[in-house]
């Protein structure tokens, strides 16, 4: 604090500026000052003119000191607490600025806390970046899990030629894992070109243009839906086949599962990847003694590559009587529903954001990890069905993997039959945590695409714990809603999936292409071998897009082939809408001289009380062209209404005439503006200055919004250069559940008001007490 005698001199102005730099507690004075403080409490402190100081949250008064004309400046800081001072004019809020006053609020904050944990700053996000290890748990357990289905898929494709044609299948393996290499070392690169992400978005967009990029993320945005309602509904079928009596709830278990799911990743990626590492290593490891296991037991048992032909047929095992030709086109769809086990492979390419630094090198390191070892387990189960003549069920029920693993530890070891049940944990947890590489990818997708304009702004947004909060919440309800409409069918929901993800395969490796073309002099000696690496992966891709669209048209891909260009289309409306903006907005020349302009306040009373006049010497300070709207239902009630105002009004008079004083608020202005034009009423008559002016509407048909709507109009029409603004006074509960006890007019007026071009609506609260 400071005392000088001379409060205007220039060092007490000059003490002063100090100490409203420095940061300030509750309440501050200098021990001489706090002396004589409490020598003088009855001192009357003294009103400090000037501009507001401390960022206007501080309060400073002047009490007179014990000496003659002696006097110190007292400053209290009721806020501290709340903000932390950065400078003169720079405040920091602190956690406590969100801390619920309510009841209501304080419960809900305690179990939003609960399930999400604390709050994290915006400076915490550099450690919630993923090492490795949990990125391979967090980004590739969709890709690695895909193994628990991709090869019953393709087996049961093959099976409607006779369970005699289910040898094929290891032919068709060999080809998908070539394709798995090929796409791998083709994201290997894009990896390290683009190193602050390289989604099949960014790559398009960045070489072909709009249109691509926007078809890329249309197709992998509903991948990532499909993703979620195909992993779930697979590990629920898991968790079904072990547990045959939760057979009935296999959809609400399904749903279930997506909203745990959704909770976790809302608490951020980096607790996410810890939550989700176990269950993803249990599977590999898991199943790589599965692997190894049954290798040994056919060793064991006629050697390695005497395959059982299958003991059942298959309507024995629910698929009915087929009798398909084994034809090209029945090869062609069984590559194609193996292909499922490819989806996933670019989301470390997409969240290379992620990653600890340094990331591309990271991303790079662990996109190989992730195809070796997917490579390695969907050859392994391959093998596996094939060599002791495994055939799937119609129905899932059990699963391929839940065969293979009880013919080894069920049957041919039994001491190790707890390892079934290992198992089936395992490939419940992995199918069911796959999902969430969906909800890693999905809300970072959607970031990119708000950040250019195509997805609204609310998706670019940061939640508590740093997490795209908006990309998460709406994944986790489409994929919900899909879920619950397929039944949980993973069948039915595998025959939309793959075309999604291996078209935007495609378009990236395609602008990869373009793109060592076109940078070939900056690229030096290795362009030449970047390029052909990326196109073998754009034509195989692609060639597996058109095969899964020709082959899975008739049994659901179509659905996918109408949405890709519907949701294009809401791409590119998203975008004129925010360029119309954009383009109203920056045309706007702040250099131009300000114009006068009437201002209309219309204040709607219903009965003249005090939250009505309040409201009136509120809406008089702004403009002294003021409307007072009654919507009269009654006549009785218009009748006591006018005498009332009456009543008020000559009172208004004889104050006035008492007291008159000039009014400069119609005092010229610097600038040469001019005085604003006059103001006209619907009816034509000119709205004079002074006390406001009464409208009744009278409504016999007892609405009371639809006519006060239709007058707003008409004023504004009748002033076509005027800014109309309505004034709500509007009570406030103390209590949150006494609002059902009012009628919401002032809630129903502000959302009918708000579309209204030209009008502005304020509201008045008035807070009760009890």
């Amino acid at each position: 604090m400071m005392e000088s005698n001379d409060s205007d001199s220039p060092n007490g102005a000059q003490k002063q500026d100090q100490e409203a730099a420095a940061p300030r507690n509750v309440s501050r004075t200098s021990p001489l000052a706090a002396n004589r403080s409490e020598r003088r409490r009855d001192d009357q402190p003294l009103r400090i003119p000037g501009e507001l100081s401390g960022a206007g949250v501080e309060q400073r008064t002047l009490v007179r000191g014990s000496k003659l004309g002696s006097q110190y400046v007292r400053i209290r800081s009721p806020m501290v607490r709340y903000f932390r001072a950065h400078g003169p004019d720079t405040l920091e809020a602190t956690e406590l600025t969100l801390r619920p006053r309510t009841p209501a609020g304080q419960v809900a904050e305690r179990v939003k806390r609960l399930l999400i944990g604390q709050r994290l700053p915006t400076t915490a996000a550099i450690h919630e970046r993923l090492t490795k290890v949990k990125a391979l748990a967090v980004l590739s357990s969709d890709a690695i899990s895909s193994v628990a289905y991709a090869t019953e898929a393709s087996l049961g494709v093959l099976i409607a030629a006779g369970v005699g044609t289910l040898g094929v299948n290891p032919a068709i393996a060999l080809a998908i894992v070539a394709l798995m290499l090929i796409v791998g070392m083709s994201y290997f690169q894009t990896i390290h070109a683009y190193p602050r992400g390289g989604g099949s978005y960014i790559v398009a967009r960045d070489n072909l243009g709009d249109l691509p990029g926007l078809i890329a993320a249309a197709a992998l945005m509903i991948d990532y839906v499909l993703t979620v309602s195909v992993s779930v509904s697979a590990g629920i079928d898991a968790l079904v086949s072990a547990v045959t009596p939760l057979a009935p709830y296999d959809v609400p278990l399904g749903v279930g599962c997506i909203v745990l799911i959704l909770v976790i990743n809302l608490r951020g990626v980096r607790e996410a990847g810890t939550i989700f590492t176990a269950p993803t290593y249990l599977f590999i490891i898991s199943f790589l003694i599965m692997i190894g296991t049954g290798i040994f037991y056919a060793a064991t048992h006629g050697g390695l590559l005497s395959a059982v032909h299958p003991s059942v047929t298959a309507a024995q095992r629910g698929w009915g009587d087929l009798h398909q030709r084994l034809g090209i086109l029945l090869i062609l769809t069984a590559f194609a529903s193996g292909c499922s086990a490819m989806t996933g492979t670019e989301a470390i390419s997409d969240g290379i954001p992620a990653f600890k630094p340094p990331e591309s090198r990271n991303a790079g390191r662990t996109l190989l990890w992730m195809v070796a070892i997917l490579a390695t387990l969907f050859v392994g189960i391959t093998y596996l069905a094939w060599r002791f003549g495994i055939v799937p069920f119609a129905n899932q029920q059990p699963t391929l993997d839940s065969q293979i693993a009880s013919l080894i530890f069920l049957k041919g070891y039994p001491a190790a039959s707890f390892f079934y049940y290992v198992i089936q944990f395992a490939t419940l947890l992995i199918l069911v945590l796959a999902a969430n590489t969906s909800f890693s990818d999905f809300p970072r997708l959607s970031w990119f695409l708000a950040r250019d304009g195509f997805l609204p702004h609310l998706f670019s947004l940061r939640g508590d714990r740093l997490a795209f909060t908006t990309g998460i919440v709406v994944l986790g309800a489409l994929s919900g809603v899909l879920l619950v409409v397929f039944k949980g069918s993973t069948d039915a929901l595998i025959n939309l999936y793959a075309l999604g993800v291996f078209t935007a395969f495609t378009l990236s490796q395609s602008g990869m292409v373009v793109r060592w073309w076109r940078l070939r002099a900056q690229a030096g000696s290795g362009w030449r071998r970047s390029l052909v690496i990326n196109a073998a992966g754009a034509t195989t891709t692609g060639i597996v897009a058109a095969i899964v669209a020709f082959t899975k048209f008739e049994r659901g891909a179509w659905v996918v082939v109408i949405l890709v260009p519907l949701v294009v289309l809401m791409f590119r409306a998203i975008a004129r809408h925010y360029r119309n903006v954009e383009a109203e907005v920056s045309s706007l020349d702040l250099r131009e001289p300000a114009h006068a302009q009437a201002m209309i306040v219309l204040v709607p009373v219903a009965r003249l009380d005090r939250v009505a006049l309040r409201t009136l010497s509120f809406a008089r300070e702004i403009t002294p062209n003021t409307l007072v709207v009654h919507v009269a239902t009654d006549p009785d009630d218009e009748a006591a209404f006018r005498t009332r105002w009456e009543e008020w009004t000559a009172s208004q008079r004889e104050e006035q005439a008492s007291n008159a004083k000039p009014n400069g608020r119609r005092e010229a202005r610097a600038g040469g503006v001019t005085s604003p034009p006059a103001v006209r009423t619907p009816s034509g008559s000119v709205l004079e200055e002074g006390i406001p002016r009464l409208v009744v509407i009278e409504s016999p048909y007892r609405s009371l919004v639809a006519p006060l709507i239709s007058y707003v109009r008409a004023v504004r029409e009748a002033n076509p250069g005027a800014m109309v603004t309505v004034i709500l006074p509007e009570f406030v509960p103390a209590h949150w559940w006494e609002r059902i006890l009012h009628n919401q007019t002032a809630l129903r007026l502000k959302l009918a008001l708000y579309s209204q071009r030209g009008v502005v609506v304020a509201n008045l609260p008035y807070h009760l007490a009890r």
